[in-house]
This record gives C-alpha cells, sequence and structure tokens, in this order.
C-alpha cells in the first residue's frame, strides 16, 4: 500500500533509505480520496494501516473541503476531528504548525 502522503518520526527513520520501497511503516499518512477510492481507501487501505500501527491519519476531500483527522487507537480508528471550509487549524501530529485549509483547495 502507498499513501498519497506519508512522514516518519527522525527517532524512527533517522534518513531515508535509498531503496525504491520503505519497510518501516509511516507514523503519520494522508490520503485524498476520489468519488472512485473513497471506499477502497476507508474500508481497505485504512485497516491495512492500521495492522501495521500507523497512528495518525488525515483524509482530505477536496470536493467536500473537509479534513479529517483520524488517531489509531486499541487497533481501531477513531475521528478525532473533522475541519471544514477555509479555516485555519492545528491538526495531530502536526499541531504546533497553523494549517489554512484554503491552501488545499484548488480555487481558494
Amino acid at each position: 500500500m502507498v499513501p498519497d502522503w506519508a512522514g516518519w518520526r527522525r527517532d524512527r527513520m533517522p534518513r531515508m533509505p535509498d531503496s525504491p520501497f520503505c519497510t518501516v511503516s509511516p507514523d503519520w499518512l494522508c490520503e485524498i480520496p476520489s468519488p472512485s477510492t473513497e471506499a477502497f481507501d476507508r474500508a481497505r487501505k485504512l485497516g491495512l494501516y492500521a495492522r501495521e500501527g500507523v497512528r495518525h491519519a488525515w483524509l482530505i476531500d477536496p470536493i467536500a473541503r473537509t479534513l479529517e483527522v483520524l488517531h489509531l487507537e486499541s487497533g481501531r480508528w477513531t475521528i478525532a476531528v473533522t475541519h471544514l471550509g477555509a479555516e485555519t487549524v492545528r491538526a495531530d501530529p502536526f499541531a504546533e504548525v497553523e494549517l489554512p485549509l484554503a491552501a488545499l483547495w484548488a480555487d481558494e
């Protein structure tokens, strides 16, 4: 499985491997589901990511203009928060950084 975006804590991956794939599961990932991939992203990919111990996931929907922030708790995904529109947010695991959602939508 390949997420749209992924990130690792430096203590788990101090440098990127010199190979076309990575064997260390990410600490955070982001999927941008389209109408044709949303069911697969939610049902299959999120399940596999949970199995591999990914702790944080974002689902960005540019059509609905939403950012869903998910946390893995006891092997299951929970939606921590859903952000909407053009607000500026702080989203785990990057809560120290302000993210203007308008920057994610093509026509903003």
